[in-house]
């Protein structure tokens, strides 16, 4: 591996100004900074957090950032983190970003100054601000769930457009060919996969995916409620309705119920995530399962080894998904 000896020549500075600028980039000078970072990316340096750490004293704490903790996939996800690390001694420092990115930067802005020594992003976006930007491309962060898109950072996730296949596969067993789809946000790497595999599976029985059928934009209950809604005051409404995350599809099986409609008889409707409470609704849901818990102590283990200046052999990580059949989904009522 490339060490700091090496950037320290191509910037012709001394390793003390470069270690400076990697720790404490505010107490050197920009036209500095800028040769340090440009040796850095040159020469692929990847600094050794974790025996620099020790030198400073070491945080033994990582940050992880949340998009919302009303999620329960994302507190699964957490509860795995959490036991992966304190196996570890090491401490866990919860951010609720809810999308804030000057909430983010401030959270990831602690792996910069010492506070912590990486971080764990269940969001899409890139945490460091602006100025941060250079140090954060070389910090240790990994992502679960979505992928920072742009950014060579490691990620785990499911194979989302291969289970949005296998969702559209059972569907079309049961006589559907109207489906659509309750989505989350739209400028995420899920949710394009997700739409991907269920337009692909429909294809290749030569069903055309109507694009009105695609609807919504968070991971809400009102969504699943109002979306459904939408849905059924069209001239041809869908026959079953692919939600992407389960609360959507817990708000839209309460929308159908209270119209005086009945699930499945008179739509089927598919979830994805497997939350604790999907066995339990009425009626039990059709869900994907997310192995959620291994899926969060993968993400701290692949950040440790960073930290311990152990570069990843593979950037994406794909855990597998199974497609739980539940009474939410039958034969289609048309047929």
């Amino acid at each position: 591996m490339t060490n700091i000896r090496k950037v320290s020549e191509l910037a012709g500075v001394s390793t003390a100004t470069v270690s400076r600028t990697l720790k404490s980039p505010n107490l050197v000078k920009e036209k500095t900074r800028e040769k340090v970072m440009l040796a850095v990316k040159k020469s692929g340096y990847r600094p050794n957090w974790l025996a620099s750490s020790v030198k400073r004293g070491k945080s033994q704490a990582i940050v992880v950032l949340v998009p919302n903790f009303v999620n329960q996939f994302f507190l699964r996800i957490i509860e795995g983190i959490e036991n992966a690390a304190q196996a570890s001694n090491y401490s866990v420092l919860l951010g609720d970003t809810q999308g804030n990115r000057s909430l983010e930067n401030k959270y990831a802005s602690m792996v910069l100054t010492s506070r912590a020594d990486g971080l764990i992003q269940l969001g899409q976006s890139f945490p460091f601000s602006k100025e941060d930007e250079e140090l954060g491309e070389i910090s240790p962060l990994v992502s679960v769930c979505d992928r920072i898109v742009g950014r060579k950072f490691p990620f785990i996730e499911l194979d989302n457009f291969g289970a949005s296949r296998a969702i559209a596969h059972h569907l079309m067993a049961l006589g559907h060919s109207r489906i659509a789809i309750i989505g989350g946000q739209r400028e995420s790497k899920i949710f394009e996969d997700r739409v991907s595999g269920l337009v692909h599976a429909l294809s290749e029985e030569d069903i055309e995916f109507d694009y009105d059928l695609l609807v919504g934009d968070n991971y809400s209950y009102a969504n699943g409620e109002v979306n459904v809604e939408k849905l059924f005051k069209m001239p041809l409404p869908p026959t079953a309705v692919v939600c992407l995350n389960d609360d959507i599809a817990i708000g839209a099986i309460r929308k159908i119920k209270s119209m005086g409609l009945s699930v499945p008889d008179d739509i089927s409707v598919v979830g994805f995530d497997n939350i604790p409470v999907a066995p339990y609704i009425d009626p039990p849901l059709t869900t994907i399962d997310q192995p959620a818990f291994e899926m969060g102590q993968k993400a701290f283990q692949m950040l440790l080894n960073i930290i311990e200046g152990n570069t990843p052999k593979r950037h994406r990580n794909v855990v597998p998904f199974e497609l739980i059949l539940r009474g939410s989904t039958a034969n289609c009522s048309s047929l």
